[in-house]
């Protein structure tokens, strides 16, 4: 039985899809629910500190609305989740928080932004159900 649920969501239509599943399971379950999103676009070779600052800020709005409609769509079930916004490589970062959270269980859609059909497994998930330290569930 899962006790502590981490769902992991870039803002695609399967990560929404793998959010919502995670409050289904985390309200049936009596679970802890926490929300993990990854920067990962920021510019490696700036040019000027600003172009840096700009596209952290740009990423961080992107993710922290994301993080805000979630918090919003699970309060309306009856679920407080935490949100948290990482920097860095998405399945280096998921897996690391999801060890050091010590989760129980990791949901993950079936692929991301970067699919180039909906039938092609993501890399991102294949590699996060390799890796991971707990259950993963994939979200079709």
């Amino acid at each position: 039985m899962s006790r502590r649920i981490l769902v992991a969501h870039d803002g695609s239509d399967l990560g929404q899809k793998a959010f919502d599943a995670a409050v289904v399971l985390a309200l049936e379950l009596d679970a802890k629910l926490h929300m993990v999103s990854v920067e990962e676009d920021l510019p490696r070779y700036a040019e000027v500190v600003d172009e840096v600052r700009e596209a952290k800020e740009e990423s961080d709005s992107y993710f922290g609305k994301l993080a805000l409609h979630c918090r919003q769509r699970a309060a309306l079930k009856g679920l407080a989740i935490e949100t948290t916004i990482l920097t860095g490589h998405a399945v280096k970062s998921i897996v690391d928080f999801a060890r050091e959270g010590c989760f129980d269980l990791l949901v993950i859609g079936f692929a991301g932004h970067s699919s180039i059909y909906e039938r092609v497994w993501g890399g991102t998930s294949q590699n996060l159900t390799r890796w991971s330290p707990c259950s993963v569930l994939v979200v079709k």
